[in-house]
């Protein structure tokens, strides 16, 4: 239980609906900026008291679980490692795959549970294959797809087919002081917003050097954890392009130190190639047409994909933009989520 209103009314309804629910609240960091009230993230103090007011109302255990060490190692310090890699990692994701469903499962079923539920907007459906949420504003399919077809089989997502008014309202009417409580947003381990900032101060100085498609040197900077594919804001360029349009990153080289600009076309791909491969459903394998996302959220676009062993190369009817090594490419049939994989390259 996050101490938001979705996981809130989930809890609810898995108790309405005759399961034995014990309500668990994840200590994440030691870091007191990260769990002071107020804090942008899901995990601070103000969070964790009102899961626990939650279970109060609904008379069910609490219990706080301390994966902060977990949480460090394969979320914060791999949100680092793969910046320092010039990749763009989603550490939200990170978190489902290694601590929310992972960790959390393997400590639950230690225990005798059965399953994990969650606020998490998606479906499970009768055969056990996860499928977009109803609402497709609030949609987490993505986040999941990087789970395994054994954790799924252990998931139980009560808020999936609801709307989010709907949710808010339903947590009103139980009397849940959560009810009107913002969304999380933002990294929980920077809870200032200054990803630059902590990945400098975590990475250091690593110079190097801004050059055009031509290999001209613009400028210097500090390091590369400063720039993700497809941004244009704040390269502070002095010397503008030949065709005065604004430039953009189309590629970071971590070993050289080189973030290469270019013009906005430059940033469009339509092949994705991608390891670490998750399978969700029987249709993951060999060659297949489907659609691929590659950002939460994100536009969705048909494609070739063909899945081998632990590698995956897709073939974009459409081209993407702004395609970064790290991201995960999930892949649909319609709003069945059929697996995901960790993209390595693109063109």
């Amino acid at each position: 239980m996050s101490g938001g209103v979705d996981s809130a009314v989930a809890a609810a309804r898995a108790v309405d609906a005759g399961h034995e629910v014990v309500g668990v609240h994840l200590a994440l960091s030691q870091d007191p900026q990260a769990v002071r009230e107020s804090s942008r993230g899901c995990c601070s103090l103000e969070d964790s008291a009102g899961a626990r007011r939650v279970c109060d109302k609904l008379g069910i255990p609490f219990y706080v679980w301390d994966f902060s060490d977990r949480f460090k190692a394969e979320v914060i310090d791999d949100f680092i490692d793969s910046y320092a890699r010039g990749e763009t990692p989603n550490p939200c994701l990170r978190c489902n795959e290694k601590i929310k469903f992972a960790a959390l499962l393997e400590r639950g079923l230690a225990l005798g549970f059965d399953a994990v539920a969650t606020g998490h907007y998606a479906q499970i459906d009768s055969e056990g294959h996860l499928l977009r949420s109803l609402d497709e504003h609030k949609d987490q399919s993505y986040v999941l797809g990087v789970l395994s077809a054994e954790e799924l089989k252990h998931c139980y997502f009560p808020v999936g087919r609801t709307k989010k008014p709907e949710i808010r309202a339903e947590a009103a009417r139980r009397g849940f002081s959560v009810a009107k409580k913002p969304d999380s947003y933002d990294i929980c381990f920077i809870p200032d917003g200054n990803t630059k900032a902590f990945l400098g101060a975590h990475i250091g100085m690593r110079p190097g050097a801004i050059k055009d498609q031509e290999g001209h040197v613009l400028r210097s900077h500090d390091g590369v954890y400063g720039f993700t594919i497809g941004q244009r804001k704040g390269l502070d360029i002095k010397v503008p392009a030949a065709d005065g349009r604004p430039r953009y990153v189309t590629d970071i080289d971590a070993l050289s130190g080189t973030v290469t600009v270019g013009p906005r076309a430059a940033l469009d791909v339509t092949e994705i190639k991608a390891d670490r491969i998750k399978r969700l459903h029987e249709a993951m394998d060999g060659q297949f047409d489907c659609e691929v996302q590659v950002r939460a959220h994100g536009e969705v676009v048909a494609c070739r994909a063909e899945v081998t062993g632990d590698e995956m190369t897709l073939e974009l009817a459409t081209p993407l933009s702004g395609v970064a090594r790290g991201q995960a490419a999930v892949l649909y049939a319609e709003d069945v989520v059929l697996g995901s994989g960790t993209i390595t390259g693109a063109r």
